[in-house]
């Protein structure tokens, strides 16, 4: 029997939603629209919802507006079905009604993340437990002490040994084999890197060798490499090493189709460095895409680092990538629609309502209060009294008259700059919502069990 939904709106966006679900054609679940009698959906509340809403004989699911304020254990509780809050915007529905009404999963990944902090040997011991905690909010489950050529390192050991105190896994990456061993003898999880010639010198601790070829690009020395590690019981990584654009990169990445090919056992390791530090490029397009070529072949742990400042995130996308890329697939589906957080520039649906929707609400309004939406048109700012269309908010400021109403026009000023931002670059724009940077800027934390606290303008006509 097909589930049966009811989605509670207000009357602003009763038609759009029936539009929008009756578009959707034949479904796996029937559905019902109803109207709970409040102009605004966001602002039905959960006394409206317990004194109007009269449950219908067959349901399985509510749906409630992605912004409505309120608990929604309580609902469940008191009507005895589950109350389910969908998405922001209408026109999310459908992504979110094609898993059966549940977001995607993007608790669980199988990737590790290694963050390297470069400067080690400069930082103190207090910096670096500081800066470790830093990056394992971020995501990273591994803090890598990276070691400089020719710089001592005197702290090495006591910084192993307390980021291990204070609960972290840890990895030395060095060149040098004395530092190796120091990192070794501290008590270091992982050491970076070791190959054929250098090996020896993990036999006789617990650490788990991250193994490169002998001679950059030979996957035979790493082969070998490999071998004398299985014959030692020595646990380790293999990482085939990928090099930075025109200087290998392309060659570097079919040795990790190769390796993969030779060794389909082999735990791997992919550096991404070289493309995200060294390509004047948005970081968060190149790790998905690295992420997606680790997710196929089964990379399961990535070094990843932060020197140059358009790399700032490194570590939040890398940790958003994996968890995207577990969840696709799993799905065997293509990563879309599983999260935006490396939607950072551009967003694959900026406009939430057509020029024909907005048209629609804006003829339905009575009241003084302004509204500003954005569609492929441009910025559209209307209220009961007229409706105007511009891609420039200084144009369209200029014909609002309210010069004389200081706490209203700097938030009619604001909101149209974030719209006219929104609209060049392709973002969606929501009136009284922050734009969405993805992991570039995360949003701060809001409470879907209240509503707002009032804005400057509303406050400021009260106190009046």
């Amino acid at each position: 029997m097909a589930e049966r939904l009811i989605f509670l709106t207000g009357h602003l966006a009763r038609a759009r939603l029936e539009k929008l679900l009756s578009g959707l054609g034949k479904t796996e679940f029937s559905w019902e629209v109803i109207d709970i009698g409040v102009k605004v959906a966001a602002l039905m509340t959960e006394e409206i919802i317990r004194r109007r809403f009269v449950l219908p004989d067959v349901v399985d699911r509510v749906i409630l507006p992605g912004r409505y304020r309120g608990t929604i254990e309580h609902l469940s509780g008191h009507f005895g079905v589950p109350f389910v809050r969908g998405p922001d915007e209408i026109a999310d529905l459908p992504a979110f009604l094609g898993r059966a009404g549940q977001p995607p999963d993007l608790t669980r990944h199988d990737m590790r993340i290694f963050a390297e902090i470069v400067d080690a040997p400069m930082l103190s011991v207090e910096a670096l437990v500081a800066r470790a905690g830093t990056l394992a909010a971020a995501g990273a489950d591994v803090i890598d002490l990276g070691c400089l050529p020719e710089t001592p390192f005197p702290s090495l050991a006591e910084a192993v040994r307390e980021l291990k105190a204070q609960g972290f896994l840890v990895s030395v990456d060095s060149a040098s084999a004395d530092e190796l061993s120091i990192g070794a003898r501290a008590g270091a999880d992982y050491l970076l890197s070791l190959d054929e010639n250098t090996l020896p010198l993990i036999f006789d601790h617990r650490a788990t060798a991250v193994l490169i070829p002998s001679t950059p690009g030979d996957l035979n020395s790493l082969g070998r490499a490999i071998e004398a590690a299985q014959k030692a019981g020595v646990a380790f990584i293999a990482d085939p090493v990928l090099d930075p654009i025109h200087f290998g990169f392309a060659v570097s990445l079919g040795r990790f189709i190769e390796a993969r090919r030779r060794w389909p056992d082999v735990e791997l390791l992919m550096g991404t460095g070289n493309l995200t530090e060294l390509t004047d490029a948005d970081s968060s397009g190149i790790t998905a895409v690295l992420t997606g070529i680790c997710s196929e072949l089964r990379i399961r742990n990535v070094l990843a680092v932060h020197v140059s400042p358009h790399t700032v995130r490194t570590i939040e996308e890398h940790d958003i990538a994996r968890r995207v890329m577990l969840a696709a697939r799993t799905d065997d589906a293509l990563p879309r629609g599983y999260h935006p957080g490396l939607l950072q520039i551009h967003d694959r649906k900026p406009f939430t309502a057509s020029t024909d929707d907005i048209d629609a609400l804006a003829a339905e309004v009575r009241d003084a209060n302004f509204r500003i939406a954005a569609a492929q048109d441009g910025i559209h700012v209307f209220n009961g009294k007229g409706h105007a269309v511009g891609t420039d908010a200084f144009e369209l400021f200029s014909g609002l008259g309210v010069e004389t109403d200081g706490a209203h026009a700097f938030y009619l000023g604001a909101e149209l700059m974030k719209a006219e931002i929104a609209w060049r670059l392709g973002k969606r724009y929501v009136q009284d919502e922050p734009l969405a940077w993805g992991v570039a800027a995360p949003a701060p934390e809001t409470d879907r069990t209240r509503l707002a606290e009032p804005g400057e303008t509303l406050r400021a006509k009260k106190e009046r």
